[in-house]
């Protein structure tokens, strides 16, 4: 059986896209799941830090689309957490680049592989974000509860259209604990605006700095409260369990 493909966007930068990449990775990996986190952000590439892994990839995902290398040589597996694989974005994409049938043809080889792969798009709606998308089975679009990023949430799901009912899902992130007496508002307001059912919600934690400048995974660095419980929960709905939303005290 293959696994399933999980693009995850945003509008625009700021969200925290690739905390939560690592964060539910490292979650579904822990679950048991064989699990790879797929840098998209040619140039940019950050992933690494909030895995843990900084600078031990030798190889990324063009070498692998473009046949110079195989998945198997280019990814790289947690030390401290079986299961858990990384596949980076290049520092510079040589042109001509890497065209859409080439990921297509990627995404076949990485489904056979692992349970999830979760693709860390650049923000925007620029190459990285179709390279990410072109051949996902589900997206989740990230947003935080302010306005500007709320409107380019919309504007990011009008860009995924061709993706059928149930494929897209909304997480708000960066949640702050002060603002607890509107959440209910701007999570509704947030659902409203961006037309998509909510997967879940992640407060704003002191601890994803701390855990990044260690090098650790946030799961492995604090990993029952905050945002490590809400990365936790929302890798339980992925798999189809029903899980309440976390109560921010």
């Amino acid at each position: 059986m293959n696994g399933q493909c999980i693009a995850v966007v945003s509008g625009k930068g700021g969200t925290g896209k690739t905390s939560f990449t690592a964060g539910v990775g490292t979650a579904l990996a822990l679950a048991g799941k064989r699990v790879l986190c797929l840098d998209c952000d040619v140039g940019l590439r950050n992933l690494d830090l909030s895995l843990g892994l900084c600078d031990r990839a030798l190889m990324d995902f063009s070498d692998v689309a473009r046949g110079q290398c195989g998945l198997d040589q280019a990814v790289v597996e947690h030390p401290d957490v079986p299961g858990l694989f990384l596949l980076t974005a290049p520092v510079r994409l040589r042109p001509p680049g890497v065209s859409r049938e080439e990921m297509e043809t990627l995404m076949q080889a990485v489904r056979r592989a692992f349970d999830v792969t979760l693709l860390d798009a650049p923000a925007g709606l620029g190459t990285g974000f179709t390279l990410a998308t072109c051949a996902a089975d589900r997206c989740v679009v990230v947003t935080t509860a302010d306005a500007s990023s709320l409107r380019d949430a919309q504007h990011t799901v009008m860009e995924l259209s061709a993706f059928p009912a149930g494929a897209l899902h909304l997480v708000v992130n960066r949640v702050r604990r002060k603002l607890l007496r509107q959440l209910h508002a701007t999570i509704d307001d947030a659902m409203d605006k961006a037309g998509l059912p909510l997967l879940g919600v992640v407060p704003e934690d002191d601890a994803l700095p701390l855990a990044l400048n260690q090098g650790r995974p946030l799961l492995l660095f604090r990993g029952e409260s905050g945002a490590a419980a809400a990365y936790r929960n929302i890798a339980g709905r992925l798999q189809g369990r029903r899980v309440p939303l976390m109560r921010l005290r």
